[in-house]
């Protein structure tokens, strides 16, 4: 029973087109993150280059996310998800003919890097607004435990997988025209979906005037004020907020040098620690997803994601590899918990008609502040030792954890707004008065 539920959105065609699709756009991303660290070494750089080129991505990714919100709102989200993966297929395409021609050079790397993150800025919420239009409420959680499932297997196992053994075995040029394979065969599926998914803001709760009439000043301000007046929604974006500032620098730029001098690895020990690192996230997406969402919903997601970053805390003095793995693991198998329960949410609390901009923030607050997070880990790792800068990122997350669960009153309010089954909520929903 618990299996068939977690499979239930696979009897609607359309997302059975759009998960195909995305698993092997995330299959390629995987492998995008480690090609993309290895040919900075190869191209000789170290930390802070890395540091550079990453930072680049999350610029891109923040500086749109407000505008990639409104898009999805605004514009049928079919669309939107087609033009991202195009570009995707366009960024990674030319990195590859570069590489292989052995004209790549670092301020390309960081260009790429940019558009791809704009890209992902019109694609997270565009994504998070077709899902309720195509699936019915029920099905949502097992929707998001599914992606929840493929993106560590495939993004933070499987493809980092690959590319280390590519890496090692050729060369990162390798790895980045199998990334541009993956991009052009999900492009192909995604053009499969039909025009009517995702029909943009044309079905507007309220009798609203059409999209095309507002300006993007009102439309934003609506979504920022329902997010000001929703303490759930407002304290889980701060704690994501500062959680991204301490966590996302250490183990995306920090990781294959703990790799390289503490565990004396190479690009295929980081890619399978990776890997381990995804495998806990899926086994726990797709076990979260084979049940129904918990009574104490709140609480379940900000104890898994403050207790989980516990172990990253000693990541920085361990010599081992299988304890290293082992902190990682536990690390994604929490962060994949809180990941199906948070979709979730905002698809079954949030007003549809605000969905596209609510998720934008969501998206923007959590992440404002990693392009800072990539920048600075090389240069501060440069006069502070790796140890203290892991044991720091794992105590401060579920410090803040806390706070947000106190200054929310989530355990009253996950009591007073009850998800049970597949009941929808009313429009107004997300609002916590008080």
């Amino acid at each position: 029973m618990p299996a068939l539920r977690a499979l239930r959105p696979f009897a609607h065609r359309e997302y059975r087109v759009l998960i195909t699709a995305l698993a092997i756009s995330i299959f390629g991303s995987g492998m995008w993150a480690v090609a993309m660290v290895y040919e900075v070494i190869y191209l000789g750089g170290g930390p802070l280059e890395l540091s550079l080129v990453a930072a680049a991505g999350s610029v891109g990714l923040v500086a749109f996310l407000l505008v990639g919100g409104i898009a999805a709102d605004r514009l049928p989200q079919r669309l939107l998800i087609i033009a991202v993966e195009g570009t995707n297929l366009a960024v990674i395409a030319a990195v590859s003919g570069l590489a292989v021609a052995g004209l790549l050079q670092l301020w390309h790397l960081a260009l790429g890097a940019f558009v791809l993150g704009v890209g992902a800025a019109f694609f997270f919420p565009a994504y998070s607004a077709i899902l309720p239009r195509i699936l019915p409420a029920e099905d949502l959680l097992a929707a998001n435990g599914m992606e929840g499932t493929l993106r560590p297997i495939l993004q933070q196992a499987a493809g980092p997988a690959v590319a280390g053994i590519l890496v090692a075995a050729l060369s990162p040029a390798y790895a980045v025209t199998g990334v541009a394979a993956c991009h052009l065969t999900a492009f192909a599926i995604l053009n499969l979906l039909h025009r009517q998914a995702g029909p943009g803001s044309a079905d507007r709760a309220g009798g609203q005037a059409d999209a095309t009439a507002a300006s993007l000043r009102e439309d934003l301000r609506e979504g920022v004020s329902y997010t000001l007046r929703t303490p759930w929604l407002l304290w889980t974006l701060l704690w994501a907020c500062i959680s991204v500032l301490f966590l996302i620098g250490p183990i995306e730029v920090l990781l294959p040098f703990v790799v390289r001098d503490q565990l004396g690895g190479d690009a295929r020990m980081f890619g399978f620690l990776l890997a381990i690192m995804g495998a806990g996230g899926a086994a726990a997406s797709l076990a979260t997803a084979s049940f129904p969402l918990p009574r104490r919903y709140l609480s379940v997601m900000m104890v898994s994601w403050g207790a989980g970053s516990l172990p990253v805390a000693a990541v920085g003095i361990m010599d081992s590899f299988w304890a290293v793995a082992s902190a990682l693991f536990i690390f994604g198998a929490t962060g994949g918990v809180g990941m199906v329960i948070w979709g979730t949410l905002l698809q079954r609390r949030v007003p549809p008609h605000l969905l596209g901009r609510v998720s934008s923030l969501d998206f923007f607050v959590s992440l404002a502040l990693m392009p800072f997070s990539m920048a600075l880990a090389g240069p501060v790792a440069e006069v502070v030792p790796l140890w203290l800068i892991f044991l720091v990122a794992g105590t401060v997350c579920p410090a803040m954890a806390v706070v947000a669960m106190a200054a929310a009153r989530m355990p009253a309010d996950e009591l007073a707004h009850p998800l049970a089954g597949g009941a929808e909520e009313p429009a107004s929903g997300g609002l916590v008065s008080g």
